[in-house]
């Protein structure tokens, strides 16, 4: 667009289209991890890992083409009583881009769940629960996508567990009987807007819970524990149980989202499928496509 005065007033002109566009800059997130639930006693499960993020200008698009755009779940909430951990998110996929889900946190090992439930690998790995013996370890990130989760305490040496990995920074240890932040998230200005995605859950803790940033989802003692923020990537909050006999179910993850824009002077795309389109933007000379749910799109 270009503006010419005229008069003393500002006179938009816009130029024609110039025709489709030849590559695009991304933002790719996948879903975050679900975190487990806590039994009984100051036992403490880790947070969830943030999705992964994959952000980059210049990806080459060929005309005609039909284009898979896939939004990645949040990982399931673990069930109540059963020493298992939530589930990973879900990928998330424009083209040949593909970010992996977060990796769900980890949950008490002790005499009576010899086997736990250890934290998992993902775009960013879930923090480790709180044990008997031994420290649960945070699980790994994928490399170029996110961070690895905060290492859960064994009993004598505090009741807390580690945070989620976050797709900016590794999630924080444990620390006595405190848990673990949530790794931070990373911001993007492709919307139009400063927006944080891809934030780790924080971990459960006896004196105090891990907090979080980015969508992910804070530590909770004695409560309903939080899921991450939707179309973030956050991964889940940990929790702490700390009445005799008790237990409660885990927390999911946030899902993902995956963004695109290219020049306003260039044409839109030609075609969208699926049951559902993107949100269609227009900012700082740029059209921008918001997908918060699968479909395809063509140029």
């Amino acid at each position: 667009m270009s503006q010419t005065l005229l008069g003393g007033f500002l006179s938009a002109t816009f130029n024609p289209l110039s025709g489709a566009p030849t590559t695009v800059e991304y933002l790719v997130v996948a879903g975050g991890g679900g975190a487990g639930p806590a039994y009984y006693n100051t036992t403490s499960s880790g947070g969830g890992g943030a999705g992964g993020l994959l952000t980059a200008t210049g990806l080459a698009i060929v005309i005609g083409t039909s284009y898979t755009v896939t939004i990645g779940a949040g990982g399931t909430a673990g069930a109540a009583g059963l020493y298992e951990s939530g589930g990973n998110g879900g990928n998330s996929v424009f083209s040949s881009i593909t970010a992996t889900g977060g990796g769900a946190g980890g949950v008490y090992r002790g005499e009576n769940s010899p086997g736990g439930a250890t934290p998992r690998v993902g775009g960013s790995g879930g923090g480790g629960g709180s044990t008997d013996n031994s420290s649960q370890t945070g699980a790994a990130g994928t490399s170029g996508q996110g961070y690895a989760g905060g290492t859960g305490a064994p009993t004598a040496a505090g009741d807390a567990a580690g945070g989620g990995g976050g797709a900016g920074s590794v999630g924080i240890s444990f620390s006595g009987d405190i848990g673990g932040n949530g790794g931070t998230g990373l911001c993007s200005t492709i919307s139009g807007a400063r927006v944080f995605y891809a934030g780790g859950g924080g971990g459960g803790g006896n004196d105090s819970v891990g907090l979080a940033t980015a969508g992910g989802g804070s530590g909770v003692k004695d409560g309903t524990p939080n899921r991450g923020s939707v179309n973030t990537g956050g991964g889940a909050g940990g929790l702490t149980m700390t009445t005799g006999g008790s237990t409660s179910v885990g927390a999911a993850g946030g899902s993902g989202i995956v963004i695109i824009r290219y020049p306003a002077t260039q044409s839109p795309p030609a075609s969208f499928g699926g049951s559902n389109t993107p949100q269609v933007l227009y900012s700082d000379g740029y059209q921008i496509y918001i997908w918060t749910a699968s479909g395809t799109v063509t140029f």
